[in-house]
């Protein structure tokens, strides 16, 4: 099996945090109270059609997006304790790290960057509206798939 940097999807690995002293505030988006947030990583063509889906909704935005060094793989930073209950075929949810990265720019992911860096808002995407949008993605990958 492949190694991917965001792991869940492609590996079993857990990701490998960035150290505590590289993120703005010492917490990571969407939990200044633990200085953490899960990850939920998909194969990079569904979540791509994913961001799309949430961006043109009128749903809350989508909050921090990052992509592994292949491109292969997703991760939509999502509110801690997502993990414990994930169950989606096709993707995973994995906590990151117990404290956080200090610079905003920075992925709390080593091996990985931003598609979409998080903001001023500290908003991380819902773990229902994801699902959401995750299901409509598959379902749109595989209709046009049948086309060809």
């Amino acid at each position: 099996m492949q190694t991917s940097a965001l792991g869940g999807v492609r590996t079993p690995a857990t990701p490998e945090p960035i150290s505590a002293a590289r993120h703005g505030g010492g917490t990571p988006p969407g939990d200044r109270g633990r200085g953490r947030c899960d990850l939920v990583t998909v194969p990079a063509r569904q979540g791509l059609e994913a961001v799309d889906i949430l961006r043109r909704t009128a749903a809350p935005a989508v909050g921090p997006v990052l992509h592994d060094g292949g491109c292969d793989t997703l991760g939509f930073l999502v509110p801690p304790g997502t993990a414990d209950g994930w169950d989606l075929p096709g993707s995973a949810c994995t906590r990151t790290a117990d404290r956080a990265a200090r610079t905003p720019a920075e992925p709390p992911v080593r091996g990985t960057g931003w598609l979409l860096p998080p903001d001023d808002t500290d908003q991380v995407t819902d773990p229902a509206v994801l699902r959401h949008a995750l299901g409509e993605a598959a379902r749109l990958i595989a209709a046009a798939d049948s086309r060809r």
